[in-house]
């Protein structure tokens, strides 16, 4: 079974999104995830998807599709890592993908869609992944992290911004 990684076996940066993920079963937690993103983001009008809580901030969409994205590579780097390979993987500009996603021009059920797309395939990599893969250990942006450890950089990355969502923009819309 996954456990939960310790501090050395990924970069500073992601200690707040590994804080954030629950002791427990971490593909329980994935599933339960899915299903909060899904009443989120599923009841909300385009009016409201397309909503910036300030000038020059992501839309409600493009905070989505930055989640996809994101879940995307890391499953690719989960993959990867846990699978052995030892050739170092690239970093990626988050700016750049979502302004190259053009994911504003999309209704936000598509943009929905895909998200439910990319974590269940998260989930089924998690599910088939072999225990001992789980330790393996390589180098993603220039920095070492393990394959547990990106699994739970997976969960916590969805459930920050799922917390900026509710703080930053919906407190604005409900109001």
């Amino acid at each position: 079974m996954i456990k939960r990684p310790e501090e050395k076996e990924y970069p500073l940066y992601y200690v707040p999104y590994v804080e954030l993920v629950p002791e427990g079963d971490l593909l329980q937690i994935l599933k339960e995830n899915l299903l909060q993103v899904t009443e989120l983001f599923g009841c909300l009008s385009e009016k409201d998807a397309d909503f910036r809580y300030a000038p020059n901030k992501w839309s409600i969409k493009e905070v989505l599709g930055h989640m996809a994205d994101t879940e995307r590579i890391m499953g690719y780097r989960l993959l990867r890592i846990g699978r052995g390979d030892q050739t170092p993987l690239a970093g990626f500009e988050e700016n750049d993908f979502v302004s190259g996603s053009q994911v504003s021009q999309l209704p936000i059920e598509k943009i929905l869609e895909d998200f439910t797309a990319v974590r269940n395939a998260t989930m089924t990599l998690v599910q088939t992944m072999p225990e001992t893969a789980w330790a393996n250990k390589g180098v993603a942006n220039n920095l070492e992290v393990t394959a547990q450890a990106i699994a739970y950089i997976i969960a916590g990355h969805e459930m920050h911004h799922r917390n900026i969502v509710t703080d930053r923009y919906l407190s604005i819309l409900q109001k």
